[in-house]
C-alpha cells in the first residue's frame, strides 16, 4: 500500500484512550435502562454477570451483556429479592442504572450501579396476572377447584423435594395427629426451586395419574427458604397442569406473602406443610364428628321411634283386648240365641215327627190284616203269596183262605 501525507495514524492503545474519553463523557451519569434478563451468572470472585435483552411480539430486538460487580452485587442481590421476593433469574424484568465503560484491554461493559425493586414487581405482578387471564381464557383456571374432596382424604400424593424440611414436617403432623388418623402417603420427589422446577413437577403429576385411583388428594409442599426461591410455581405450565388435573391439589409452599400462580388454580392453599396437614387432618375430623352427631340424631329418633312404636303397640293391644272381649261376648250372644233356636227347633221338629208317627202308626194300625179280617174280611193266598185277582188262578188250583179264627184250604173247580 502506497503511504499518503494526508492519513493521520495513532497507536491501539491512543485509539482506545480516546474512546474511552468518549464513551465516559457521554455516560458520566448512570442510565435507567428496562430489560429483561435472558441469562446470569455469578463468577467465584462474587461478580455477576447478565445478558440482557428487549422483546417485541416475542422477537428479540436488542440484546447486550453487563455485569454487576462483587462490591454492588452483595448490596443489590438482597436488596433486590428481599424488596421483590424475585431472585434475578431468567425472565425477570428489570429497571436498573448503569454505565457504559470501556477499558483498553478489555473493551466495552455495561455496568449496573442500582435496581428499582418495585418495576420488577409491577412486571411480575402483571405477568402473574397475564397467565391467570391466559388459564381463564383456556377456561382451565378454576377447573381443580370445582373438584369434591373426599371426606376422608388419607391417601396422599405428595409432590416435594424428598431432603426438604417442609415434606418432613408434614409427614411428622400427619403421622402424630391427635387423633391417631392414619393416613396412607407417597412420595413423588421433584426440584421445588429454579429452571428445572416446571419440567420436574409436571413429570410427577404424570407418574401420579398414573396411579390415580390410589390417592384422594395431591399436596405440592415445599418448606420456607428465601421468598425469592419461589417464583417457579408462578408458571403458566405448572399452573395449566394442575388446573386440569383430576384430583384436588393443595399447595403449602412456604411463603407469607402474595399467592403464586400456582396456588391461585389449586383447590386449597395453605401457607406451610404442616397447615397442609392440618387441613386433611381437619376435614377428617369434621367427618367423625358429622358421623357421631347423625349416630346420635339416629339413636335418638330410633328411641323415639321404638317408644312411640310401643305406645302404639300397647294402645293396638288394648284396642285387640277390648275388640276381642266384645267379639266374644256378641259372638256368646247369639250362640246362646242359636242355641235356643236350635233348642226350640229341636222340639217342634220332634213333636212334628211324633206327629207323623201317630199318624203311620193309626195308618199302619187301620192296614194291619188282623184288623181287617175281625171285622169279617179274608185273605186268598195261593202257594204262599196273596191272590189279588181271579185271573191268577186256574182250575185244580189249590188256595189258602184265611179267616180271624183259621184257614180253609180249597181246590179251584171252575174258573168262570
Amino acid at each position: 500500500m502506497t503511504d499518503s501525507p494526508n492519513i493521520v495514524s495513532c497507536s491501539l492503545s491512543e485509539l482506545s484512550l480516546r474512546l474511552k474519553g468518549v464513551i465516559r463523557d457521554t455516560f458520566s451519569s448512570p442510565v435507567w435502562v428496562r430489560a429483561e434478563i435472558c441469562e446470569v451468572h455469578e463468577n467465584a470472585n462474587g461478580n455477576c454477570y447478565l445478558e440482557l435483552i428487549e422483546k417485541e411480539n416475542d422477537k428479540i430486538i436488542a440484546r447486550q451483556k453487563a455485569v454487576i460487580f462483587s462490591f454492588t452485587y452483595r448490596l443489590l442481590k438482597p436488596y433486590f429479592e428481599e424488596n421483590t421476593g424475585i431472585a434475578l433469574s431468567p425472565g425477570v424484568s428489570i429497571l436498573i442504572a448503569c454505565i457504559y465503560d470501556f477499558h483498553e484491554i478489555y473493551g466495552l461493559s455495561l455496568q449496573i450501579k442500582d435496581i428499582e425493586p418495585s418495576y420488577t414487581i409491577g412486571e411480575a405482578a402483571k405477568r402473574k396476572m397475564e397467565i391467570l387471564q391466559r388459564l381463564t381464557d383456556d377456561g382451565v383456571a378454576d377447573m381443580n377447584k370445582q373438584l369434591i374432596i373426599s371426606t376422608i382424604p388419607n391417601r396422599i400424593a405428595i409432590i416435594s423435594s424428598a431432603t426438604a424440611a417442609g415434606y418432613g414436617d408434614f409427614v411428622d403432623q400427619l403421622s402424630h395427629n391427635a387423633f391417631h388418623y392414619q393416613f396412607y402417603y407417597h412420595l413423588f420427589p421433584a426440584v421445588m426451586q429454579g429452571d428445572s422446577t416446571e419440567k420436574s413437577i409436571i413429570q410427577a403429576l404424570g407418574k401420579i395419574y398414573e396411579h390415580i385411583d390410589l390417592f384422594d388428594v395431591v399436596v405440592i409442599i415445599r418448606g420456607g427458604g428465601a421468598t425469592a426461591e419461589l417464583t417457579a410455581f408462578d408458571n403458566y405450565a405448572i399452573a395449566a397442569h394442575c388446573a386440569q388435573f383430576p384430583l384436588p391439589i393443595i399447595t403449602g409452599i412456604g411463603h407469607q406473602r402474595d399467592n403464586s400462580v400456582l396456588d391461585a388454580v389449586a383447590y386449597k392453599n395453605v401457607k406451610t406443610p404442616t397447615a397442609v396437614a392440618d387441613f386433611l387432618i381437619n376435614i377428617i375430623n369434621q367427618t367423625e364428628e358429622n358421623l357421631n352427631e347423625t349416630a346420635h340424631r339416629l339413636i335418638d329418633t330410633v328411641q323415639n321411634l321404638l317408644l312411640t312404636s310401643h305406645q302404639n303397640i300397647r294402645e293396638q293391644e288394648l284396642r285387640l283386648v277390648h275388640t276381642i272381649r266384645f267379639f266374644s261376648n256378641h259372638q256368646h250372644e247369639l250362640l246362646q240365641t242359636q242355641l235356643i233356636l236350635l233348642k226350640n227347633a229341636c222340639q217342634k221338629r220332634i213333636m212334628t215327627e211324633n206327629h207323623h208317627l201317630n199318624t203311620f202308626q193309626n195308618t199302619i194300625y187301620l192296614l194291619n190284616p188282623e184288623n181287617l179280617l175281625k171285622k169279617g174280611y179274608t185273605l186268598t193266598l195261593k202257594n204262599g203269596h196273596i191272590v189279588t185277582s181271579k185271573t191268577l188262578l186256574k182250575q185244580g188250583d189249590t188256595i189258602e183262605t184265611v179267616f180271624q179264627d183259621g184257614t180253609v184250604h180249597s181246590c179251584i173247580n171252575n174258573c168262570n
